[in-house]
């Protein structure tokens, strides 16, 4: 591939590109393939609420709703069904680019139940339930990092499951979820699983982290209140990276990278701009630095592709001008732990909203299936 366009450059620069979107009209239309060909996408992430809209919002389901509704499939049953089989399809599109990168990228993600977020054993059999169904390499297993959901990681893993660790907002989490995930890998070479075919992802919560900030410097509304807009969600995403560079550099690392074992790379998630007054490649082109990935909305890869201006690495030069802006914020009175809470509750409360939504859609489509005959 040559820099000729801005995500090429973005992918040079050791940033793998991924599409925060999935529905079965992306793969049967040759959509999903043209973005790989085009767009430089080398993988896919999925969450309930775009389950949801993928499901909800077309018709492409249809057929098979009719015929879950006439075997008598419940609608959790039915969303199980629906959401793997597309995921399974999406995994053929990227083996490809699976084998290419020896599985580094090609990824297809999907999620446990958001309602079993607060249950680790609920997640881990969830987690297996889901890989066996899908059944195929280059799936990634969404865990959300809860509490409870951080003793499930290290457990999936040490099965020999790959896995994206979801909606992280914090520093201190971030840690425990690397911790978790070294203490997979050190539990899955313990069980005999090959470390080289395990893969994880860390997804660093970016755009939102600004929204909650923003609305609470503007409730403060002074001028030096207002001069810190906008700038918490790098800040904290490159203390994250900060924070990946050590654990990854430790000697416990360096023995799991002797036996095969691959970094769990960041990936920066909620990349789409929720501010309009700020640039709409703000959370790709300030995030820039090897061995991350960022997960992007349609809209936002479409802007990147566009008019994003790449200009190599943007992060690691950042850390002591990131950690200056979060004490700033804490000299106002913003508590980053109760910031982090908050947003750990919401996108949760999010998810699982979403979730039922789809389940209560569903149920209605079979329905009126059956009512249909």
């Amino acid at each position: 591939m040559t820099n000729s366009t801005p995500t090429a450059a973005l992918s040079a620069a050791g940033v793998s590109i991924w599409l925060d979107d999935l529905s079965r009209s992306r793969i049967s239309s040759g959509n999903l393939s043209a973005l790989i060909a085009e767009k430089n996408v080398v993988g896919v992430t999925t969450n309930p609420s775009i389950f949801e809209a993928a499901i909800t919002k077309s018709d492409d389901y249809k057929a098979e709703l009719k015929k879950f509704s006439a075997a008598g499939i419940n609608a959790e049953d039915a969303v199980f069904e629906l959401t793997t089989a597309d995921v399974a399809d999406g995994c053929d599109i990227f083996a490809p680019i699976y084998d290419a990168t020896a599985g580094v990228d090609g990824r297809v993600s999907i999620e446990v139940d958001p309602r079993k977020a607060w249950d680790t054993a609920g997640t881990i059999e969830e987690a297996k339930r889901l890989y066996a169904k899908v059944n195929k390499k280059n799936v990634l297993i969404k865990i959300p990092a809860t509490l409870e959901g951080i003793e499930a990681i290290t457990a999936t893993l040490g099965e020999g499951i790959s896995v994206n660790v979801t909606l992280i907002f914090s520093l201190e989490r971030y840690r425990a979820v690397m911790n978790a995930f070294l203490s997979g890998l050190e539990l899955a070479k313990a069980n005999g699983h090959n470390l080289a075919e395990i893969h994880s992802v860390a997804s660093f919560f970016v755009s939102r982290v600004d929204l909650e900030i923003d609305n609470r410097l503007d409730a403060i509304g002074t001028e030096e209140a207002a001069a810190l807009k906008g700038k918490a969600g790098l800040a904290n995403a490159r203390l994250a990276y900060q924070a990946f560079e050590e654990v990854f550099s430790s000697e416990r690392w360096a023995v799991l990278a002797e036996a095969g074992a691959l970094p769990q790379r960041p990936l920066w998630a909620s990349t789409g701009v929720k501010n309009p007054a700020y640039p709409d490649t703000l959370y790709v082109t300030e995030l820039v630095a090897a061995n991350v990935v960022n997960t992007m909305p349609e809209k936002t890869l479409d802007a990147t592709f566009d008019h994003g201006v790449v200009t190599g690495d943007t992060i690691t030069g950042g850390y002591a001008e990131a950690n200056e802006l979060l004490n700033k914020l804490e000299g106002l009175g913003i508590s980053y732990n109760d910031v982090v809470g908050v947003l750990e509750t919401e996108g949760l409360d999010k998810f699982v909203a979403s979730w039922k939504d789809l389940l209560n859609h569903v149920q209605v489509a079979l329905d009126a299936a059956g009512a249909e005959g």
